[in-house]
């Protein structure tokens, strides 16, 4: 394993000295990914620890046939050393979700093979990553011991484009201009990706999971800000999901009554703000706001769909010239219906249920917030794309996490008796306080 480690390196070494003159950005990130090999090899979990800020990066690298995000490059550059060194044996959770994707992209392997052009088997690969990838990833980091400096990480990078958010969204407001905030630095971001990665930010917030050791007052700071920047975002799909994340919180976990009254008053107030932009879309008679166009998307998606039922018309369709349409499908299904057909929908659908059921069964300690965020994601793909940079990974790193600390608490438990683990020591009301 060491070996072929080292044998990529060279590669990549090679690949930075073609781009260092064209593209230096490109080749930055590639040398970056070298280094992270190196240190892998001494420290497993210290280099996808180190890169999981940049994992919430959307910022988009150009050039030379590539056109990815910062994210994408982070999360390939820390999942080859997470695959080669990391903790073994995986946990059964682990693997049953990396075979339900191993499943899923044998599935849409079929459409690869049915549509052949460049951008379905790139975006074939990059499915694979975001999933399985993002797992292993979010495994090294807890199965190494570093599962509580993850979620910390997490949290203050999502704190961070929360207050970048308020702060824009207060001076819009100054304006007296009540329009969805679309954050503008360090650069541009859609209201929709970042209303829904401060919603999954609040959801891990309000969770606090014991082992991560967030107090109380943190929590309720950080839920506050995130949940906050998400109102100023509109982005619906985003409230809905938190709405829905907290329900199955206080569902899963041994609340008393104080408590999910408290998360009843925050869910109530978000569906009613949801229900009147809603509203007001519709009495606005507009047939090009969001509401009327998702409804034609919907139509013309079911005749994209219509060309090749059983495998689909290829991954990423609407970004080639194939067909008139011009539009991104606005549901996760209907995303996957169209590209990669039955087929491909079924083996979504037992994906999305593997890591539903793995989650669930996971000690509520650590699968409590797992749990919550795949919740979360999946209700904001009912109305959105589901395979998208950041969105798409975000969810299966923390799962991966989760996995990984439970495994490393157990095994640190069994190295050391007389200790207590994690689980032990906290209750588990703490999981959804």
């Amino acid at each position: 394993m060491r070996g072929l480690l080292v044998a990529v390196a060279a590669a990549l070494l090679l690949l930075v000295g073609r781009l260092a003159v064209d593209q230096p950005a490109a080749a930055a990130v590639i040398a970056v990914a070298v280094l992270a090999m190196g240190v892998t090899a001494v420290q497993p979990g210290l280099i996808p620890l180190a890169v999981l800020p940049l994992l919430l990066v959307v910022l988009r690298v150009r050039g030379a046939g590539v056109d990815l995000s910062v994210s994408d490059f982070a999360l390939a550059a820390a999942s080859l050393p997470a695959l080669v060194l990391a903790r073994r044996p995986f946990s059964a959770g682990l693997r049953a979700v990396l075979w339900a994707s191993a499943v899923y992209q044998f599935a849409t392997l079929l459409t690869v093979l049915n549509n052949p052009y460049a951008a379905n088997a790139v975006e074939w690969v990059h499915t694979w990553m975001l999933v399985s990838g993002s797992l292993l990833v979010g495994w090294a980091i807890g199965a190494n011991g570093h599962g509580r400096l993850g979620v910390r990480l997490l949290l203050g990078t999502i704190g961070m484009l929360a207050l970048i958010t308020i702060v824009q969204g207060a001076l819009q407001l100054a304006e007296g201009d009540f329009q969805p905030v679309y954050p503008s630095f360090p650069y541009g971001m859609h209201k929709n990706f970042a209303g829904t990665v401060c919603a999954t930010g609040a959801v891990m917030a309000y969770a606090r999971p014991a082992w991560v050791g967030l107090t109380r007052r943190w929590s309720f700071v950080l839920a506050a800000a995130m949940v906050t920047a998400v109102l100023l975002t509109q982005s619906r799909q985003a409230l809905i999901g938190l709405a829905v994340a907290v329900l199955v919180l206080v569902l899963r976990s041994d609340t008393d009554r104080k408590r999910s009254k408290v998360a009843l008053l925050l869910v109530a107030p978000l569906l009613l703000f949801v229900a009147n932009l809603v509203q007001d879309q519709v009495q606005s008679g507009n047939q090009f706001n969001s509401v009327f166009q998702r409804l034609t998307w919907f139509q013309d998606s079911m005749t994209v769909w219509s060309l090749d039922p059983w495998f689909g018309v290829g991954l990423r369709w609407w970004y080639t010239d194939r067909f008139p349409f011009r539009f991104q499908p606005p549901n996760a299904e209907v995303e996957v219906l169209t590209s990669a057909g039955v087929v491909g929908l079924v083996a979504f659908v037992a994906l999305m249920t593997v890591a539903l059921r793995v989650a669930w069964r996971l000690d509520p300690v650590y699968g409590s917030v797992a749990l919550a965020v795949l919740v979360s994601r999946l209700v904001q793909g009912q109305f959105d794309l589901f395979w998208a940079a950041v969105m798409g990974s975000l969810p299966f790193v923390v799962l991966g996490i989760c996995l990984g600390a439970k495994w490393h608490a157990e095994r640190s438990v069994d190295r050391t008796p007389g200790e207590t683990s994690p689980a032990q020591v906290h209750p588990l009301t703490a999981a959804a306080t």
